[in-house]
């Protein structure tokens, strides 16, 4: 799923980019209006966070254009304009939500999540995957949650896509170069220890004993395997 972040300030752009990335979006940013505008008409992401103070064209300018030309990909402002005046005129033009800055890392991330499921049920082509079960998970791709039981476990896109990948997989030992060629983005390149942090991080969340894995296994000097 590809999203499109505009926003003149470089540390809140790549701070924006590194979350959706982490999260396991593809993301091209623009710096100003004018290039947001063109990075829409040639990119055609499938949604889209725009500040509204910026150069050449501010993120209203930016909306409404959009809006014109697309009513329903979704639109997201993130901006320090935090007065009821501020998110009325945004929503009014079109747009889904409205994120304040300063923000935190995990409210982006709740936000987005909650748009890529809206994206997901109305998406009529080339839909995402249907739920799998990998040991005692039920996982739904389009809902980006896993269930065990009567207990709800929130996952990002790349989370779904290595669980996936090694129930497609089971018993088979899984390198790490194949995960990544299968959960990141052709252009990026992490290291091991990236790949690593990710595994340790979903152990967390789906894992009944996290010191003793029995979902993700560790194949030392190799990779991971799930083994059923």
């Amino acid at each position: 799923m590809k999203v499109l972040v505009a926003e003149d300030d470089p540390h809140i752009l790549e701070g924006l980019c590194e979350i959706l990335q982490a999260e396991g979006y593809t993301v091209v940013s623009a710096t100003d209006g004018d290039e947001a505008l063109a990075l829409f008409d040639r990119e055609q992401p499938d949604f889209i966070c725009l500040d509204i103070m910026m150069p050449k064209a501010s993120g209203y300018d930016v909306c409404k254009e959009i809006r014109q030309r697309d009513g329903e990909v979704p639109i997201v402002f993130i901006s320090a304009k935090s007065e009821e005046i501020d998110k009325v005129i945004g929503l009014e033009l079109g747009a889904d939500d409205f994120i304040v800055k300063p923000f935190g890392v995990k409210e982006v991330v709740a936000r987005i999540r909650a748009i890529t499921r809206r994206c997901y049920a109305a998406q009529k082509s080339d839909p995402p995957p249907e739920s799998f079960v990998i040991a005692d998970l039920t996982v739904s791709p389009k809902e980006l949650r896993a269930r065990r039981g009567e207990r709800t476990i929130e996952l990002s896109i790349r989370e779904i896509k290595i669980l996936q990948l090694l129930a497609r997989n089971e018993g088979k030992v899984l390198s790490r170069n194949e995960i990544f060629d299968h959960c990141w983005q052709e252009r990026f390149f992490p290291s091991s220890r990236t790949l690593d942090q990710h595994i340790a991080k979903l152990r967390k969340r789906i894992e009944q004993d996290p010191k003793q894995p029995q979902i993700i296994k560790t194949v030392h000097g190799v990779g991971y395997r799930y083994d059923g």
